[in-house]
């Protein structure tokens, strides 16, 4: 066989072989994309189901006489904030992510002045109807925080994926490139003040 004839058989399998690696990691990076697009949705489910509790909520807590109602307004301020923020599962953003984490940190800071404000109202806190929200916001906050953690790991396993070598070639080609993990509030490192 000629020289040539070599040549161009193993250029040949090099681009085939080539071809065969760049399908395989094109669709790697689209399943691991999809992965972080649903986790990213199940946060956002997690995050709503809190802010259908809080109608809820709110409307229990409004039946104490007295109750102060800028701590109301402040609550459904916060959700009407936390709610209309939203962000893109297929181009997250660090600026998307920050300013989401926002509004929501402000929704548990009003949550936690009303929580703590009820401990003034013992009638309130002996109602059955505000003990269950009270008991299913807590059994919420639980399950945003696994759906956070969830999310991070699909993040995790997507930007493994897309900075490995040979993949990060093939990702910079196709525009796969890095997504953003979900991180705490500023500040949410140190213990909170409890003033009785």
């Amino acid at each position: 066989m000629e020289p040539k004839k070599i040549i161009i058989i193993i250029l040949s399998l090099f681009i085939l072989l080539g071809l065969f690696q760049g399908c395989g990691a094109y669709n790697g990076f689209v399943k691991e994309d999809q992965s972080v697009q649903e986790t990213w949705a199940k946060v956002q489910s997690a995050y709503q189901r809190r802010a259908d509790l809080i109608p809820n909520l709110v409307e229990t807590v409004k039946g104490a006489a007295d109750f102060e109602k800028s701590t109301l307004t402040a609550v459904i301020n916060a959700r009407a904030k936390a709610t209309s923020v939203t962000v893109d599962p297929s181009n997250i953003t660090p600026e998307q992510l920050q300013k989401f984490q926002q509004a929501q940190s402000g929704l548990s800071q009003s949550l936690g002045r009303l929580l703590v404000s009820v401990e003034r109202y013992p009638e309130l806190k002996a109602n059955k109807n505000f003990l269950e929200l009270q008991a299913q916001l807590e059994g919420t906050e639980n399950r945003i925080k696994v759906a956070r953690d969830k999310f991070n790991t699909a993040v995790k396993q997507y930007n493994t994926r897309v900075k490995s070598f040979p993949n990060n070639i093939f990702a910079g080609i196709f525009g796969f490139h890095s997504k953003t993990f979900f991180q705490s509030a500023k500040g949410s490192e140190e213990a909170p003040k409890v003033n009785f």
